[in-house]
């Protein structure tokens, strides 16, 4: 079936309804990070023979339920203690974008692209953020994106399956807080609160609004003793269907054939950094005492709504995890350009 024979409306329909069946195969077979692995695996391999769509409207819906999912874990004892590791959160960011430069030259030497290129593509800064700051200092935008799309679906499929395995749930008391009951009246005002949050985030032009309108809003509620309702994990699930479709559509045949090179690199140095952020965290978390699973998660390259999922999926100090990746966040946004443009006048990026 071509994309021109076939129509639209079908097309969302059965990517929506491959990606909802993968997460639930993959649910019954208790992997884990179940609904978006399985989202994720089933609509690439839809990808691979036919058209595949997911609705633009999906994704953002997707991070607005995670917003309010994710900012729930927030309670006044819960962020103070997050507040404490911030010294360790700083260190994480900054060491993280170090650790992202350390991989530039597996990245370059496996595309044959200037170093430039390979900068904005290997530090793990986010997806949207690291093209963004690449427009800025005039390096091609779709390199950037599509190499740090497929590095958030590298550390997507491997980091929640190890630490599923190997994580321990203990020693992380102070980052947990009691679940509120769901009252529908409540989660209905936390929604409508949630869009409008995000969309004025949206009007202000910041990055990601739909996540952190609704994330924010959620944790002065919970922080403040004000939460009129806990959110179910349906909606969780539901938006781990709707992210893992959201990066599943993106690996077309097309796509993988007309990049294998730049596919390459990118899994090869989502790799490379993934083990050394991970060694980083487990000596980051040896340093500060804090939880080594979660540091690990905390410091892994990929994208905030990701791994904040992740951390949920596996219970590990959910509101640690955020902080580690808000704060990385805002680093890449303050460090990554004058590091750029040092290094350019350095003659170290060419």
């Amino acid at each position: 079936m071509h994309q021109s024979s076939a129509r639209p409306w079908a097309i969302h329909v059965t990517t929506l309804t491959t990606a909802i069946l993968g997460g639930a195969l993959f649910t019954l077979a208790h992997v884990p990070l179940a609904w978006m692995i399985g989202a994720l695996a089933a609509t690439a391999a839809l990808a691979w023979f036919r058209p595949v769509a997911v609705h633009p409207a999906i994704r953002p819906v997707a991070l607005i339920m995670l917003g309010l999912g994710l900012g729930q874990t927030f309670s006044g004892p819960v962020m103070a203690a997050v507040a404490a590791a911030l010294p360790a959160l700083l260190v994480a960011g900054v060491v993280s974008i170090l650790a992202g430069i350390a991989v530039v030259p597996i990245f370059t030497r496996m595309t044959g692209m200037d170093s430039r290129t390979g900068y904005f593509s290997a530090v793990p800064g986010g997806v949207v953020v690291m093209a963004i700051l690449a427009q800025r200092e005039g390096v091609p935008m779709a390199p950037v994106t599509l190499a740090q799309t497929i590095r958030v679906i590298v550390v997507v499929l491997t980091f929640p399956l190890v630490l599923g395995f190997f994580a321990q749930h203990a020693d992380d008391a102070a980052f947990s807080t009691l679940r509120l009951p769901v009252r529908w009246w409540g989660l209905a005002a936390m929604l409508a609160g949630a869009l409008a949050a995000a969309l004025l985030l949206r009007r202000l032009g910041l990055a990601n609004p739909w996540m952190l309108g609704p994330f924010g809003l959620t944790i002065a509620l919970a922080a403040s003793d004000h939460l009129p309702s806990g959110v179910p994990n349906l909606l969780v699930n539901l938006a781990q269907i709707g992210m893992g479709a959201t990066l599943g559509q993106r690996m077309t045949r097309e796509f993988l054939l007309r990049s294998r090179r730049l596919a390459w690199a990118a899994l090869f140095s989502s790799l490379a950094l993934g083990v050394l952020c991970t060694v980083l965290g487990l000596a980051l978390g040896w340093v500060t005492g804090l939880p080594p699973a979660a540091v690990v998660l905390g410091m892994a390259p990929g994208g905030m709504p990701e791994m904040g999922i992740t951390a949920k999926s596996l219970d590990l100090a959910v509101p640690l995890v955020l902080g580690f990746h808000l704060t990385r966040t805002l680093l890449c946004n303050l460090l990554v350009g004058p590091i750029y443009r040092g290094a350019c006048a350095l003659g170290l990026l060419r």
